[in-house]
């Protein structure tokens, strides 16, 4: 069967039976318009009525400040619901207010007794004393000693500082956070002696070291060389590794590691060697052979992280499911992972700020400070001077936090930057001055020779 098609003849006068397809698509996005606009009227008109009710009504205040976050743009932890053209920065300090007494040991006391008079269970104490082995010995606990309990204001025990001698201080102190007691030894004066770390990487470099029982030397070789290696990727068995450092002494006891004063890591036949130099004017800093620095003014990272879980920028908020701008980028790592200075500085706030929680601000050079939030425990105390990777607090989930991690910040003349960009386009930091060349050369030199005879010890144990 053949079909065939007819023309449409439309004579003068007469309508088509059906209207043209741009009539319809007017009619639609007119009918859209009119309905938006009315919507917006009504919206407007309703959150109008409902903020005068809320005003004059204090049950209804009440619901609404409760409510809010469901309600409007909420604001990040700094205040900010959308990016804004200048940061004030905050100084100062905002302590927690602990209550402390004094104490001294009696002669038949123990800290067991001393412990279970402020209220700690034997399974706490259990616990500490667990912690305490090899840090601390039970017969150093002499009647005589002076020790002081610190009590928050709901009279809740917060830390126990017992004074072993003028050098040695042991702490114990209950971190509301994690809700675990910390313990830790302060040692104001020891001995430095000058060591050293040879060998052949079997698996990783962390492993080698805490082999040798001097795991404290990853961080610090990470800030030194993280500019040039890739410490997860490039370090593979068989790169060799020569280390000379100071450690820690108190008498006979050792305590810690300390500078790195010179290292050398060889991959696949390529070397990266760094020298830390002090020049008279006490400028610290990492140079490699011609004095060119290995460092750049910031670090490549501000706590070691697993993921970046809310980036710079606008986002829609884990917690409260609104979208709104967020002036840092967070960072997760595990409650109680170190975080460091990315740079040198001073500490001009330390404190707890509503929803960022436990907070440090850093002021640097050039205009910068930056900001550490949610911290679960403080490293330095306000008003301190710190060096570019050294511990500034603990990783925690204080504040408005879905989990322990870092929300990292960066600002620059009041004015807030992508924390990853600022990072990776960090500057060279300042090479040896020309007037201390001579002088960095002469103790470069002699550390030169210290390397190249652990280089000899290395060759005869690879025979």
């Amino acid at each position: 069967m053949r079909f065939s098609r007819q023309p449409i003849v439309v004579q003068r006068g007469q309508r088509k039976n059906k209207p043209h397809i741009l009539f319809k698509l007017f009619m639609v996005i007119g009918t859209g318009l009119i309905i938006g606009f009315g919507a917006n009227i009504i919206i407007s008109s309703e959150m109008n009525i409902r903020k005068s009710f809320v005003r004059d009504n204090p049950v209804l205040s009440a619901l609404d400040k409760l409510h809010r976050p469901a309600l409007i743009d909420y604001e990040d932890e700094q205040g900010f619901t959308e990016e804004p053209d200048f940061v004030e920065i905050e100084k100062g300090e905002i302590p927690e207010t602990l209550h402390t007494t004094e104490g001294t040991v009696q002669r038949g006391d123990s800290l067991y007794s001393i412990l279970a008079a402020q209220g700690l269970s034997p399974l706490e104490i259990h616990g500490i004393t667990t912690q305490l082995d090899g840090l601390f010995s039970t017969r150093s606990f002499r009647a005589g000693q002076k020790y002081s309990v610190a009590r928050d204001d709901e009279g809740n025990f917060r830390r126990f500082t017992y004074h072993q001698s003028r050098s040695i201080t042991l702490h114990v102190e209950w971190d509301v956070v994690s809700e675990e007691f910390h313990v830790s030894k302060e040692v104001q004066d020891y001995d430095t002696r000058t060591s050293n770390l040879t060998g052949i990487i079997t698996s990783n470099l962390a492993n080698e070291l805490q082999r040798n029982g001097r795991y404290g030397l990853i961080t610090q070789l990470e800030n030194v060389l993280s500019w040039r290696i890739d410490f997860n990727r490039d370090i593979q068995p068989g790169s060799q590794y020569r280390i000379i450092f100071e450690e820690k002494w108190l008498n006979d006891q050792y305590v810690g590691v300390g500078n790195i004063l010179a290292t050398e890591i060889t991959i696949r036949n390529n070397t990266y060697t760094a020298y830390r130099y002090q020049d008279p004017q006490g400028v610290v800093g990492y140079y490699d052979e011609k004095g060119d620095s290995m460092q750049r003014f910031f670090l490549n990272r501000p706590v070691n992280y697993s993921r970046v879980s809310s980036p710079y920028g606008y986002r829609v908020h884990p917690v409260y499911g609104t979208r709104h701008f967020h002036g840092g980028v967070d960072l997760v790592a595990p409650t109680g992972t170190p975080v460091y200075a990315v740079a040198d500085g001073q500490v001009i706030f330390r404190g707890r700020k509503g929803p960022a929680g436990n907070m440090i601000t850093l002021s640097h050079a050039n205009g910068y400070h930056t900001q550490y939030l949610h911290l679960s425990r403080y490293a330095v105390n306000y008003g301190s001077r710190v060096r570019q990777g050294d511990i500034i607090g603990y990783v925690g989930a204080t504040g408005v936090a879905t989990g322990p991690h870092l929300d990292f910040r960066v600002i620059r003349n009041g004015r807030l930057q992508d924390p990853m960009q600022a990072l990776a386009s960090s500057s060279a930091a300042q090479s040896v001055a020309s007037e201390h060349r001579n002088d960095f050369l002469a103790k470069r030199g002699m550390l030169r020779a210290q390397l190249d005879e652990l280089d000899i010890q290395l060759a005869s144990a690879e025979r």
